[in-house]
């Protein structure tokens, strides 16, 4: 495998990652929101990643990146609260909370940046090996 090709595993993972954490933001930022419907309640996201199969078989490579699929909406139950005296209480006094589990959230949080982390530190790894060959070309 080119060495050039880490470069390309590399970004696709870190690619992953951000969208990983964006989805993450976007679930912590509405975990507080309340709405008076079930269908207008937010749901939590989640994004489907896959290794990039197609590419690798169609080109005998060995090594395969991230494809991002899609991103999709969790189908855990949407939290009930009887409080009559809320502004967006329907007509039997309930209000509507999104699926988000803060504690689930801030872990995978964490887990992505240290993915990402981890993929810049292989990207530079790289970098690096790929200097120190020059180098030898010098010599």
């Amino acid at each position: 495998m080119s060495l050039f090709k880490v470069f390309d595993i590399s970004g696709s993972a870190m690619s992953a990652q951000s969208v990983r954490l964006n989805t993450t933001a976007s679930n912590l930022a509405n975990a507080d929101s309340v709405s008076s419907s079930i269908d207008q309640t937010y749901r939590a996201r989640k994004p489907v990643f896959a290794a990039d199969l197609d590419k690798a078989l169609s080109h005998r490579q060995e090594s395969v990146g991230v494809k991002i699929m899609g991103i999709v909406e969790t189908d855990k139950p949407l939290q009930k609260e009887f409080n009559p005296d809320h502004p967006l209480a329907d007509a039997e006094g309930f209000i509507y909370k999104p699926n988000v589990n803060v504690v689930e959230e801030m872990t995978d949080m964490l887990s992505a940046s240290r993915n990402y982390q981890t993929n810049v530190q292989v990207a530079d790894a790289a970098k690096q090996m790929l200097q120190q060959t020059l180098r030898l070309g010098k010599g």
